[in-house]
């Protein structure tokens, strides 16, 4: 809309002939009070706190590594030093090839993290599959969310959270901080107990608002610390293997959301 300018009306310096219809019209223009001025902000409900939105897949796609159409970045295809993540329909799972290696090398997590702009606000969620659990202890095979994360050739960042799938008493859920070469982390928290291992059907959950990141399995919070180390990367998943070899396809994700809103 254009602007109208009333700096030829009150400036001084100007002559005008203006009848008494226009002398009432001017006068009342003068004195009209001036409108507020206008924030041009959203209310706090409406304000956007994202700048992706909601990502949900069920794989349905047979795929390795896992693309949904270019929506991922892969541990191996993109990351080098890590292992990518696969689908077959209805189930992500990982192609770490497990078994007893030595640090750093066992660390090569399958890892797929979502490509675009996220928001630092990030939630995501995930449904476990566990289809053979193992109950002696000496195989570790975990499902892992990932948040504020990235991945690049020869570095890896972000926060992973993991979970056992298990229910023995050596079970876990953990926090780590992933901090760019393969094998360097640090954990930030570590919970052990049959509680906080996981099996099919249960719903894990993790969000990071500012510094302060939160653990859900089935809607109850199990961990919370603050960090500020990453504030921006985006969200994510992944996988673990030790003790045993080619049982990849028995755990994984059946669903996964992700939102920064």
């Amino acid at each position: 809309m254009p602007q109208c300018s009333h700096r030829e009306v009150r400036g001084w310096k100007r002559t005008f002939i203006i009848g008494s219809t226009g002398v009432a019209l001017l006068s009342m223009m003068w004195f009209w009070p001036r409108p507020a001025r206008s924030v041009n902000r959203l209310p706090a409900a409406l304000s956007p706190t994202g700048t992706h939105g909601p990502y949900n897949t069920n794989f349905t796609r047979t795929e390795n590594p896992i693309l949904e159409g270019g929506e991922w970045l892969n541990g191996q295809t993109d990351g080098v030093d890590w292992t990518d993540v696969r689908t077959t329909p209805g189930l992500a799972f990982g192609t770490e090839i497990g078994g007893r290696r030595p640090a750093p090398q066992k660390y090569d997590d399958s890892t797929a993290i979502l490509k675009g702009t996220w928001g630092p606000n990030q939630t995501v969620q995930a449904t476990v599959v566990s289809a053979n659990p193992t109950r002696d202890g000496k195989v570790w095979e975990e499902v892992e969310l990932r948040l504020r994360s990235s991945i690049s050739p020869h570095n890896c960042t972000g926060y992973e959270i993991m979970f056992r799938c298990s229910k023995i008493p050596k079970a876990y859920c953990n926090i780590a901080r992933w901090e760019g070469p393969l094998g360097k982390f640090t954990y930030l928290k570590k919970m052990e107990g049959s509680k906080y291992g996981v099996k099919t059907g249960d719903v894990v959950k993790a969000s990071m608002i500012g510094n302060v990141l939160t653990v859900y399995i089935n809607g109850v919070q199990m961990i919370q610390v603050t960090d500020n180390n990453f504030t921006s990367g985006n969200p994510g998943i992944g996988f673990y293997l030790e003790g045993a070899t080619g049982v990849m396809g028995d755990y994984g994700f059946s669903s996964f959301m992700a939102t920064d809103r």
